[in-house]
């Protein structure tokens, strides 16, 4: 071992007591307007981002523009022959607040046919990319590759940057990003996962559909898809995808460079490969149970058996949710209305799991919130689908969340929001400030 690495293993392990002796003892000591536990665990709580897209409510869950998940999908028109909304009109929803006509929606439909062919030269760098490379490393090159594109940076390069009027560059990066995550995320899966085998896209068909045909998946994935974006959109500013990509662009970076950030940040395990993880745990724990749908006895028995043995239900609580996530019961009564779905044993199982481990975590007592997050139900949909590859599941996650993110970022041109920069403390300044010598 080298002799640097000796030295800071031995100053870390000194350093560790120090911080959580200040989280355990002094964590609710004041600095200014925030505690010591604040300020060392990850901000949590601390009421300083603003956003008007979207609002977590404790009990009622995510409020896209003031709607709740079932007066949003209730809302927006309709594409034909389905149950679901057009992504596009979400967007104009997202960016305006108001619930668009089917000709304004058709409007935006058209907009992103325009803009939604991918540039060869990004085919290149994915194709130039080890196959052997994680999806979402090749969804942020694809996306990063696209800034020299940028609106936003040739007019700031040029000497246009207005502040009262960049918003409408930024605006101009968002609708290309959007029209094209789609098509790209398709052609990531074709290319890693069928073989090399590409799919061209349909020129009738608004966002949803196409990226259902442009990955080979039949119907009702093209509703399985506008679900899944919409729910997945936003979920206020402060989660890590939404966060970063705010921080990257209050540097007035553009669409392309912010996102790629928030994408970056989103293939995280804490954040978005929730569903994977969720989907795996409970395919293994079927496997433990015989590989068939328990009864409820049974199944209570195997749960208690997990928390007794220091493991966690995944899928179950969440940092703010007091409640059933919205998002899993959307996709919940996706899988009840859907015929072969709702006979699915994994899903069964998930369905039973919903109705038996609320109480057995309520009895246990440890956690806050007992009911089932979204995570909880969405990979499961994925696999009856065939889209079986795990780790593109937190590329479908990324194209949705775009809609969120980059709404969120033409609003903080639009408002000349600042550059983003807090204040740091040492650790020596929070013992002082606990009182400890």
């Amino acid at each position: 071992m080298s002799t640097l690495k000796e030295t800071l293993r031995k100053k870390i392990e000194e350093h560790r007591p120090r911080t959580t002796r200040l989280v355990k003892e002094f964590g609710d000591v004041k600095l200014g307007d925030v505690t010591i536990s604040q300020a060392i665990g990850g901000a949590r709580g601390i009421k300083c981002l603003v956003t008007d897209i979207s609002y977590l409510d404790p009990m009622e869950g995510i409020r896209f523009r003031g709607k709740t998940i079932p007066e949003t999908f209730a809302a927006l028109p309709k594409v034909p022959g389905s149950d679901y909304p057009y992504v596009e009109g979400f967007w104009w929803m997202l960016l305006t607040g108001d619930v668009p006509t089917m000709e304004q929606t058709l409007e935006v439909v058209e907009d992103w046919k325009k803009r939604s062919q991918i540039p060869a030269y990004v085919i290149d760098v994915l194709r130039a990319l080890p196959r052997d490379s994680h999806p979402m490393a090749m969804f942020s090159a694809a996306i990063v590759a696209m800034q020299r594109d940028s609106v936003f940076a040739k007019n700031y390069a040029a000497g246009k940057f207005n502040k009262m009027t960049c918003w409408e560059d930024m605006y101009e990066d968002a609708n290309e990003l959007m029209a094209k995550l789609g098509p790209i995320a398709a052609y990531i899966y074709r290319m890693k996962y069928k073989g090399d085998t590409h799919i061209p896209a349909d020129p009738k068909l608004d966002m949803g559909g196409n990226f259902a045909h442009m990955m080979g998946v039949d119907k009702p994935y093209d509703d399985v898809a506008r679900m899944y974006f919409i729910l997945h959109s936003d979920h206020e500013s402060g989660n890590v995808s939404a966060h970063t990509t705010h921080l990257v662009a209050s540097a007035l970076s553009d669409a392309y460079y912010s996102y790629a950030a928030g994408i970056n940040g989103l293939a995280g395990p804490l954040h978005g490969l929730a569903n994977q993880e969720v989907l795996a745990w409970t395919q293994n724990f079927m496997d433990k149970l015989g590989g068939k749908v328990p009864t409820k006895e049974e199944l209570e028995k195997a749960l208690w058996d997990t928390l007794n043995s220091g493991q966690v239900i995944p899928g179950y609580g969440h940092a703010v949710l007091r409640k059933t996530d919205p998002r899993y019961t959307s996709q919940r009564e996706f899988c009840l209305k859907t015929p072969g779905l709702k006979e699915y044993p994994l899903f069964q199982l998930v369905s039973m799991i919903f109705e038996v481990a609320p109480d057995v975590l309520l009895k246990h007592g440890k956690a806050k919130n007992p009911w089932p997050n979204v995570d909880a139900q969405s990979g499961v949909i994925q696999w009856y689908y065939g889209v079986t590859e795990y780790d593109f599941y937190t590329v479908l996650f990324g194209v949705g969340r775009a809609l969120g993110c980059l709404a969120n970022i033409t609003w903080d041109r639009a408002l000349g929001y600042a550059i983003e920069r807090p204040k740091s403390v040492t650790t020596a300044m929070l013992e002082d400030a606990a009182g400890i010598k």
